[in-house]
């Protein structure tokens, strides 16, 4: 048997999963395939998901901030608050339960506006949160899968199910697979 008809031999009925759940400025990473990691209130923040079928490990990370600069101590203390020193953290504890980078997927999701107008949108935090992403991957060579990122004012519920791989985001009641 192939090792992604192994991953695949993971998937654990919807109903049947237990929620672990994403605070903001929060990670967590699973090898359990009975488990769903979720964070709700996506607006300006960014949801990072990695999977690895191979491994069975699936993680996620909730940012607030593009750059730890702005405040080095919380940076060093609470790293997952911030893109630069939070997307390491995320893939170092991934690579630690099995995760190899060349089998991960990673999507993306939340970087809206805070204001109706994206011109009206003084610190443009969700913008500036997906650029310095972007500029994270491409220096470390890591391609995002798929994403839904902007909007205005817009409030994403992102979950993924370990077993599976599966992401699913909820937006104004609405579910669809990322």
């Amino acid at each position: 048997m192939s090792a992604l008809a192994v991953a695949l031999d993971r998937t654990v009925p919807a109903g049947r999963l237990r929620e672990r759940k994403v605070g903001v400025a929060d990670l967590v990473v699973s090898n359990d395939p009975a488990e769903r990691i979720i964070t709700y209130a996506l607006g300006s923040c960014l949801g990072v998901t990695v999977h690895d079928p191979v491994a069975g490990v699936a993680g996620m990370l909730h940012l607030m901030l593009p750059e730890s600069s702005i405040d080095p101590v919380k940076g060093e203390h609470q790293p997952e608050m911030f893109v630069d020193t939070g997307i390491p953290l995320l893939f170092k504890t991934a690579y630690k339960m099995g995760a190899k980078k060349e089998r991960m997927t990673v999507k993306v999701a939340g970087g809206a506006h805070a204001a109706a107008n994206p011109d009206d949108d003084r610190f443009q935090i969700g913008k500036r949160n997906f650029v310095a992403l972007r500029k994270i991957f491409w220096k470390n060579g890591v391609m995002i899968a798929a994403s839904d990122v902007g909007g205005a004012q817009t409030s994403r519920t992102m979950w993924i199910d370990v077993g599976s791989g599966v992401v699913t985001l909820k937006i104004a009641g609405v579910e669809s697979t990322l």
